[in-house]
């Protein structure tokens, strides 16, 4: 008897190879059986005590997504949405050198603070949810042990806590670490693998800094503290070393960016373990990539693994009433603001005689803290680059979609075009304004990325930029944009995009056990209606701890998601069934 059977479906496998008629026997959280039909009467008859009728469904293995930041969240939170809402049945988090452990009595808020600066994840509400049940990582790893989660969760360990727990305040001011700070800080980071620890992560673009406006410890380390870690991290065994390098965000000229390849390239040498950087087009060296790309292609040539996480749309900034905007600063709004609740004052911009105070005022001075005080005047300044995103979202959008094309249509001053644009959808609507990925207004250096085999899909950042984006929606983004619906340039087949965000993702972090729909293997698997399949307009919620805000960007297609043989989403909503463990490094 299995547990589940899933039938008459079309398998793309993860493989990448062409698509086949097949039923699935599952038990146990493994695939048991691999039933190819030859014909439609050709059927899997072994009973099952559950059966999912999969006709006229693609069937694919669960998604990995190995660049989240859930590492306070999965405290808290069993369904790790928004992740789990778009397929994905294992999450890798602790990316770009910041995360929760280790941890010394007392300094809890700094890392809060931390986080909250280089991820936009709400202070209080980090405050209010995390549980603190650990000092060292290990601890960390014991107590996410005991938590039922709605998908898998694996983790690494984070330059940025770990300077801080062995330096205390010269580790957070960045200062040069000693030969014995090296070494109290190698201690940690090979005990963190030993316990589990999926990869250690750094990063070194000033792009990322604290709440405060301190850049994350860790950005101006010396080679011999990163050739240090990484000898740690491959010590304690097989595990990826993450890094955000400096020059991600374009702020620092082309060749201090390429001389980080340099680096890496010798430290995935020495340590023999993958190295996995971020990569994102930026606008003022907008070819910057390609070098990038290259240098990893040679890499990979020599058998040193060396890998660019590219992002699968333009990445950048939503914003609207709900969130960050031009008029966050306005006498008016301000006064409105403290004074009434989400619908409430989204009636109350759009009284005409509210919207008129509000475009004739003079903004407020920005602060220095917090960190984003100052967003609203870019916005302003950025009519020309700001989209509509519209509904469906569009996410390849043309010139004669921004809020400087659409006032001139209007005969209208931007802003007051843009004012109006946001009070569409009842005050919800949502604008794009894309930082990365769109020098070339089209998606075009993002296809080419993601044909190189140097190039893994990440990024999404799930759990994060709660205020600002809402990427975690990549893997449904990868099958309806590159997979069916792009219109202004080539796209890739479906066996193409479910292999970059499975068999290819799982491969990196040693997750071996998944990522393939094949018999023995970790029964993680999407039921999918492709002719259904479409994301949601992004909207912003409030139900993160503390009455936290977050963009959330649904789907609807998936018939089911199923996560060690559980069926933990049917039809998109949660079925309460929580499988999901803690990873313990590779497998």
């Amino acid at each position: 008897m299995l547990d589940l059977k899933i039938t008459g479906g079309t398998v793309v496998d993860g493989t990448g190879a062409e698509r086949y008629r097949a039923d699935l026997g599952i038990k146990d959280g493994r695939i048991v059986e691999v039933h190819r039909r030859s014909t439609d009467d050709d059927a899997l008859q072994t009973e099952a005590a559950e059966h999912i009728d999969a006709t006229g469904r693609i069937v694919a293995p669960g998604f990995v997504d190995m660049h989240t930041h859930y590492d306070g969240q999965v405290s808290w939170d069993d369904t790790l949405e928004p992740s789990s809402l778009h397929g994905v049945t294992t999450v890798v988090s602790g990316n770009c050198g910041v995360g929760f452990a280790p941890v010394r009595p007392g300094r809890e808020q700094w890392l809060i603070e931390l986080m909250e600066g280089v991820e936009d994840i709400p202070g209080s509400a980090l405050a209010e949810g995390i549980t603190w049940q650990w000092e060292s990582f290990p601890e960390y790893l014991d107590a996410i042990e005991k938590r039922a989660l709605s998908v898998d969760y694996g983790t690494q360990i984070a330059h940025g806590a770990v300077r801080g727990y062995a330096m205390g305040e010269r580790g957070a001011r960045n200062e040069e670490a000693t030969t014995e700070d090296i070494a109290a800080m190698s201690r940690i980071v090979q005990e963190a693998v030993e316990a589990g620890a999926l990869g250690f992560s750094t990063s070194r673009t000033e792009a990322h800094r604290a709440i405060d406006g301190e850049p994350v410890p860790g950005t101006y380390a010396a080679e011999a503290e990163l050739f240090g870690l990484g000898r740690a991290m491959a010590a304690g065994g097989r595990a990826v070393f993450e890094v955000s390098p400096q020059g991600t965000a374009g702020e620092s000229p082309e060749e201090a960016t390429m001389r980080e390849l340099d680096w890496m390239t010798k430290l995935s040498a020495d340590i023999e373990r993958p190295v996995s950087f971020t990569m994102i087009q930026t606008g003022g060296a907008p070819d910057l990539w390609r070098r990038q790309l290259e240098r990893a292609g040679k890499a990979l040539e020599n058998g040193i693994e060396l890998y660019a996480q590219f992002a699968a749309r333009p990445f950048g900034m939503l914003f609207g009433f709900p969130g960050y905007h031009a008029f966050t600063h306005r006498p008016t709004y301000r006064r409105l603001k403290a004074e009434f609740g989400h619908e409430e004052l989204a009636a109350r911009l759009a009284d005409p005689a509210v919207r008129a105070a509000i475009l004739s005022e003079t903004d407020l001075p920005p602060q220095p803290v917090p960190l984003f005080d100052s967003l609203f005047a870019l916005i302003q300044h950025s009519t020309d680059r700001i989209f509509v995103m519209g509904d469906p979202p569009d996410y390849e959008p043309t010139p004669d979609q921004t809020v400087a094309a659409i006032a001139e249509a209007r005969g209208q001053d931007p802003l007051a075009a843009m004012y109006d644009l946001m009070l569409e959808s009842d005050g919800t609507a949502m604008m794009m304004l894309p930082f990365f990925n769109y020098a070339d207004g089209n998606h075009d250096a993002i296809y080419e990325m993601m044909t190189h085999p140097a190039a893994v899909s990440g990024l999404s950042d799930g759990g994060a930029h709660c205020g600002l984006i809402c990427d975690a929606s990549y893997p449904t983004f990868l099958l309806t944009h590159w997979a069916r619906d792009r219109r202004r340039g080539p796209k890739f087949s479906l066996e193409y995009v479910v292999r970059k965000q499975t068999l290819d993702t799982a491969t990196l972090y040693g997750l071996s056990d998944r990522g393939v729909l094949a018999v023995g293997k970790k029964a993680d698997v999407n039921v999918i209606d492709m002719g259904a399949l479409h994301l949601e307009v992004p909207r912003m919620v409030y139900d993160l701890p503390a009455g936290g805000r977050r963009l959330v960007q649904g789907a609807a297609g998936y018939d089911a998601t199923v996560v060690s043989g559980v069926v933990t989403r049917r039809h998109g909503a949660d079925t309460g069934a929580r499988p999901g463990r803690l990873i313990r490094g590779v497998r």
